[in-house]
């Protein structure tokens, strides 16, 4: 078996050598798409995972912890009280949890009106420790006036450009915040500005304001309680094995804490994540459909103008199966090793384009945003393990269904009718 099996591989590489022309422009169009499937994946992945990373930053972390219902409701009412924060801060101390947490926030979040004597705004307030936030969240970051808030703050403010500007503020100024505090009466905190962010998002320039967690339960009567802890990890990948190892320490707290991920505490930015990843797959799978099509056809052309070399193999006692068999091995071999070739070439390009990234700042005039997110127009490549052996898969694939139907036509040459060809 294994000799007939060499033989036949033997017969392929000679059939490839044979038509070197035809063979080098199909591994051509092999290379370019195989490169091209690599690169832009690694380009996707990355571009994902900033997006992603921005988005838990400026918003509820890759997991975060709540009280069930608080996701629905936001309001005070679902919220974690002392006891729930510290089993929340004994979970993140384990050892099987600590190595992949790079930090987490304790939060306050709540609706509220900010008013000056010429306007008010609804906003969303969140309650923040001013030197973890610092180090969680990308807004401290943003600051374009004054500064951000630090811990012996009391009747401090932290708000966006285009709020400042409705309410006809300056940094320093005060403004009034008013929301329904834990008993459910309407609570007023007369607070200043001490910064100014502007974080390229209108929605959240205009509608989000951080003041100090201390500040913020003196005035609404929540005590110790906190609406949310926010976790930061090393990457999206880590999000599952989180997930599950802090519900596991969780299991006793289960009807007090929720743990949810990313995609459960954001949907507007997996869906996007989602769509946009849904719209690389449909360009990957295009170009592999025009690389197999041309494999298709130099096989396909190959079987059809060897129709007399075949009846002579035939005639010396080569079975149909072996006919077929040494065709789809032609299909096999060519796609392989130009597979292997465009992969090795898209890795090389990937490697060249994680020092720099690449560039796209051109091809946007303005600042471009979506579900809630600023996008970087500087890309840096990421890819893994996985990547590789989908892109191996693929090689196998191909090469697999574009010499199908060829082999299939190679079994159906009859022995008399194909003497006849010249």
């Amino acid at each position: 078996m294994s000799d007939r099996l060499g033989l036949l591989f033997r017969l392929a590489v000679r059939n490839i050598r044979t038509q070197t022309r035809r063979s080098i422009l199909t591994g051509l169009a092999m290379v370019v798409g195989l490169g091209l499937l690599v690169m832009s994946r690694s380009m996707a992945e990355g571009g994902h995972e900033d997006w992603i990373e921005k988005g838990v930053r400026m918003g509820s972390g890759h997991v975060t912890l709540q009280a069930p219902g608080f996701a629905a409701r936001r309001t005070l009412e679902y919220r974690l009280g002392r006891e729930d924060l510290e089993a929340a801060r004994a979970a993140l101390r384990d050892s099987s949890v600590a190595l992949d947490v790079h930090g987490f926030a304790v939060r306050l979040e709540f609706a509220g009106l900010a008013s000056s004597a010429n306007a008010a705004v609804p906003v969303a307030i969140v309650a923040v420790e001013p030197e973890r936030e610092r180090l969680f969240s990308e807004l401290p970051d943003k600051l374009v006036d004054g500064r951000y808030l630090e811990t012996e703050d009391g009747l401090h403010a932290y708000v966006g450009q285009r709020l400042l500007e409705r309410l006809d503020l300056d940094v320093g100024s005060r403004l009034v915040l008013t929301a329904q505090d834990a008993e459910g009466e309407i609570a007023a905190q007369l607070v200043r500005v001490a910064g100014v962010f502007r974080s390229g998002v209108p929605e959240t320039d205009e509608g989000v304001v951080h003041i100090p967690l201390s500040t913020a339960r003196d005035w609404l009567r929540t005590e110790d309680s906190a609406t949310s802890v926010a976790i930061l990890l090393e990457n999206s990948r880590a999000v599952g094995r989180m997930t599950r190892r802090l519900e596991t320490a969780l299991a006793d707290r289960a009807d007090r804490v929720a743990v949810l991920d990313w995609k459960e505490a954001m949907p507007a930015l997996h869906a996007a994540v989602r769509l946009d990843d849904f719209a690389d797959w449909v360009f990957h799978a295009i170009t592999l459909a025009i690389v197999a099509l041309a494999i298709v056809n130099t096989i396909l052309m190959s079987v059809l103008h060897r129709t007399r070399e075949f009846g002579v193999t035939r005639a010396l006692g080569m079975s149909r199966s072996d006919t077929g068999a040494q065709v789809l091995l032609e299909g096999l071999v060519l796609t392989s090793v130009s597979g292997m070739i465009g992969i090795g070439i898209g890795l090389g390009i990937t490697w060249l384009l994680f020092r720099n990234g690449l560039d796209f700042t051109f091809l946007f005039e303005e600042e471009l945003q979506m579900a809630g997110v600023v996008f970087d127009p500087v890309i840096y490549p990421r890819f893994h393990v996985t990547q590789i052996l989908w892109s191996l898969g693929f090689v196998f694939v191909i090469g697999v269904l574009s010499s199908l139907y060829p082999a299939y036509r190679a079994t159906r040459i009859e022995v008399a009718e194909a003497m006849k060809f010249e």
